[in-house]
């Protein structure tokens, strides 16, 4: 049986508040769920720089030992393992005890990268308190700086610039309306096709169409359907026309 759009939007407005109500309470619970369980990540970074690279000439002067920063560069990968080892972390475990934290810990919150082909180093660390990630970010850069003299037995490592407490703080991980959007979305189509479900497993006769295909017969007249706001608004009027009647007295002879 084909159906047009007109009648697509009538079974669709027959269970519209339906709908509305599902896809309203889906997607409130959808926002009590992602802010209840939101919590911001903060992020602080400090720099390193490899950079024992100037060495002096036989006349004192200093001139830059370009074998050297092939070197330092080479040394990175190895720094950037070393750094997220027990070798270190345990170092700011214990120099640091009102971190409260492990060195596993430690090992998942802090994260090295580099620069391709430089000398500078970046050591992040990503904690929910700004503050911590802050202290723990200098605290490994410090430990660092250190404790590769004695494990590498070299000393190149100057820090460049330290993590700094700000006053307002962005989180890295912020709010989306993704999973709200994806609620809507998701249970308004979910309704959407309930209904027309409900509506094809409805097998009453609805039009004078479905009447003529099951009984092979036309229809002479409609009984339109009155609603029940409307027959009490009747009755009312009709009481008032009945109050406003002159009233006549019968004599009897």
């Amino acid at each position: 049986m084909e159906i047009n759009f007109k009648e697509y939007l009538m079974i669709i407005k027959k269970r519209l508040w339906l709908i509305v109500l599902v896809v309203l309470v889906t997607t409130i619970l959808t926002a009590l769920y992602t802010s209840s369980n939101y919590q911001p990540i903060y992020q602080a970074s400090t720099k390193l720089i490899v950079n024992k690279t100037v060495e002096q000439d036989q006349l004192g002067r200093e001139q830059i030992d370009y074998g050297a920063i092939g070197v330092n560069i080479a040394l990175m990968n190895t720094y950037k393992e070393i750094i997220r080892t027990p070798a270190i972390m345990d170092k700011v475990v214990q120099r640091y005890p009102d971190l409260n934290v492990s060195s596993d810990q430690l090992i998942s919150i802090v994260n090295v990268s580099n620069l391709n082909e430089t000398q500078v180093m970046t050591i992040v660390a990503r904690h929910f308190s700004h503050e911590k990630a802050v202290r723990i970010a200098n605290a490994v850069s410090d430990v660092f700086q250190t404790e590769i003299p004695k494990i590498m037995k070299v000393d190149n490592i100057t820090i460049l610039n330290r993590a700094k407490v700000q006053d307002n703080p962005a989180p890295i991980n912020q709010k989306s309306n993704q999973y709200l959007i994806l609620s809507f979305v998701g249970s308004l189509a979910v309704m959407i096709g309930l209904t027309f479900l409900l509506d094809a497993l409805d097998d009453t006769l609805k039009t004078d169409e479905d009447i003529r295909q099951v009984f092979e017969v036309s229809t002479l007249g409609y009984i339109p359907k009155v609603k029940s706001k409307a027959l009490r608004t009747k009755q009312k009027n009709k009481s008032r026309k009945k109050a406003g009647e002159p009233s006549y007295a019968k004599t009897i002879h």
